[in-house]
């Protein structure tokens, strides 16, 4: 009986996946051939109040994501399917007040469990400051990204996972309490600061573990010839030792991100260090990432990803290839090729992403992989 009622609630999880699926495309289509503003009206019914004139409550909006997808990895050493899964569901809301402040309330729920089991933890619950233009602080539980996959939102990546790169040295948990301060100088360069608890609560921190810190300097350039857009960018992140921290076991955290964008081409790059402790072993990589835009609507994006690390066991395999294969090993290298269909901008996205992959295990002790793998999926933000 049990396997039943499952069996149905899966069912009618790929119901609805397929009718959000089907009516979203269709509608873009629709909206697109008469006007995007279309999708503009939609969006804005998530803003319940809207007054700049209110000297406590300028703006209330509701915030959050939707993002499903599939999944389909065959490799030598086994295989995993998911023919659907929600990969992230979060809501909560936004609110500017007193002019200068900000207000931002947002959980993670897990539309795969049972209606009563569906909160997961909170991710933004912070408190914004803005003394001037070009500063702002944030105080509390905050989104922390460093690396180049680490610090994009999944509202905004071009491909549908995170490279391995990132989810090797990045601290994947995301969210931590503590003080940030992002700001410009003359436009040309801009910095993040910030001081966190490397604990892993699922509200809010009580710092009963260690602190991490983060420096990230960045410089724009732009005045090149053909150059529309490009970026330079250094991070560097400090982490206490700690057993029981939430953070991945790196005490020193190194990357070097740079982004081009001339005309319909692009190119992200990531070059990344890690110094681990404990059993960790040192790790670093690249990242090579670029990307063709069609038109608007339609772009092709290329991958190429390497980690390595000093020691044996030391590479962490990427989020479905773990699911065939949950050893470790040396050294892991990833193609990837995807199509992202943008039928209003990041806030409605169709993606697709082919991956082949192979990670060498000279412990050989269960870390072995050769495969590819196809993921496809809806994503959706507001």
């Amino acid at each position: 009986m049990k396997k039943r009622v499952e069996g149905t609630k899966r069912q009618y999880q790929h119901l609805i996946a397929v009718l959000i699926a089907l009516g979203g495309a269709a509608y873009a289509i629709v909206a697109d051939a008469r006007n995007t503003s279309e999708f503009d009206r939609i969006w804005s019914y998530a803003t319940l109040y809207d007054d700049e004139a209110n000297p406590t409550v300028q703006k209330f909006a509701l915030s959050g994501r939707l993002q499903f997808e599939s999944a389909w990895f065959d490799a030598e050493q086994g295989e995993f399917s998911d023919d659907f899964t929600w990969r992230r569901f979060r809501f909560g809301f936004k609110s500017d007040v007193f002019h200068d402040w900000v207000l931002h309330l947002e959980g993670d729920f897990d539309l795969n469990n049972s209606l009563g089991n569906m909160y997961e933890r909170l991710t933004d619950a912070y408190i914004g400051w803005s003394p001037k233009k070009d500063l702002d602080f944030k105080f509390l539980k905050q989104s922390v990204g460093f690396t180049l996959d680490g610090a994009t939102s999944s509202k905004n990546l071009l491909t549908m996972q995170r490279n391995d790169l990132t989810n090797n040295l990045w601290f994947t948990g995301e969210y931590f309490t503590g003080v940030g301060a992002r700001g410009k100088v003359r436009d040309a360069w801009d910095y993040h600061l910030g001081i966190y608890s490397n604990e892993d609560d699922n509200e809010i921190s009580g710092f009963e573990t260690g602190l991490f810190s983060l420096i990230s300097l960045g410089r724009n350039i732009d005045n090149g010839p053909d150059l529309e857009s490009g970026k330079i960018r250094v991070d560097y992140v400090y982490n206490q030792q700690d057993v029981s921290a939430g953070t991945r076991p790196f005490s020193h955290v190194l990357s070097l991100v740079s982004k081009w964008e001339a005309g319909d081409w692009g190119l992200w790059t990531d070059l990344s260090g890690g110094k681990g402790y404990g059993e960790q072993s040192n790790v670093w990589g690249w990242v090579v990432m670029p990307f063709y835009n069609f038109n608007p609507r339609y772009q092709l994006v290329f991958r190429f990803t390497f980690v390595t690390s000093k020691e044996e066991n030391g590479v962490r395999l990427p989020r479905y290839e773990g699911m065939v294969v949950d050893g470790r090993g040396n050294e892991y290298t990833e193609a990837y090729v995807g199509l992202n269909v943008y039928f209003y901008g990041h806030k409605l996205k169709w993606q697709t992403g082919l991956q082949f992959g192979n990670m060498e295990d000279d412990a050989n002790d269960g870390g072995d992989y050769r495969g590819v793998g196809l993921n496809t999926g809806i994503r959706i933000y507001w």
